[in-house]
């Protein structure tokens, strides 16, 4: 897997980071793993061609995480004027959702015929769910009830990427990361907090039993980008890449 982070930041664009996004490419499909609502921005500063992602997977439905969706859908109707195939794959209630969010914003949107085949799979937590060759298995998290939260793991080809999503420490992030090749953990703070986002001393503490190979802090705030030189976990930027 080669993975992009093209958005890094946290609902405020602290650090003037872009909403969270990142692209996993495979030697299958190519993934958006969320989709904030600077997407096409982030992927046409770096001549990323939107028209080459076959699937867009979303941890929770909070704007800047899925808020892009309906400009990259803009953009495949009438920009780029898209054929590929796409799947939107996400929690329960992520078709009703994006359709009701890309009417708010661009009205009359649906009533345009798109050219190209469009997908939506709603996933169940606890299983894994085969979206377009990629195993992902979400799983419920302490985030935001309403926006329907999961981390996901994703397996394709002897490779495990884990992806918390939004989320303060629950149990179910140790099998979520259980051997995982890479995990990406949003980190917001850097003590704890308790209000539904990791922390750098707790998270700290858990590694041993999260059992990752490889893991990058994301979706930072203020607080913590001030102390990523006093961090010894790696962290993401916008425009960084790895391999794994």
């Amino acid at each position: 897997m080669r993975i992009t982070f093209l958005g890094t930041g946290d609902a405020f664009s602290s650090g003037g980071r872009l909403p969270t996004c990142i692209l996993v490419e495979t030697d299958g499909p190519r993934v958006l793993l969320d989709c904030g609502p600077a997407v096409l921005a982030a992927l046409k500063a770096r001549d990323l061609d939107p028209g080459g992602i076959d699937a867009i997977l979303l941890t929770h439905l909070h704007g800047d995480h899925f808020g892009g969706v309906p400009f990259f859908l803009l953009d495949a109707i009438l920009g780029s004027v898209r054929s590929r195939p796409l799947t939107i794959a996400g929690p329960p209630e992520t078709e009703v959702r994006v359709r009701a969010l890309g009417e708010m914003l661009f009205p009359g949107v649906w009533d345009r015929e798109a050219g190209f085949p469009l997908t939506f799979v709603e996933m169940s937590p606890e299983s894994a769910h085969d979206v377009l060759g990629l195993s992902v298995i979400p799983y419920p998290v302490d985030h935001s009830p309403a926006a329907n939260p999961a981390a996901l793991r994703i397996e394709h080809g002897g490779k495990v990427l884990a992806f918390t999503g939004d989320t303060s420490w629950t149990e179910t992030l140790i099998p979520l990361a259980r051997d995982a090749d890479l995990l990406i953990a949003e980190c917001y703070f850097f003590l704890p907090r308790g209000s539904g986002h990791l922390d750098y001393k707790t998270l700290s503490a858990k590694l041993p039993e999260l059992a990752a190979k490889r893991v990058i802090l994301t979706h930072m705030s203020p607080e913590m980008l001030a102390k990523t030189d006093e961090i010894s976990l790696e962290s993401a930027y916008d425009g960084k890449v790895v391999e794994t």
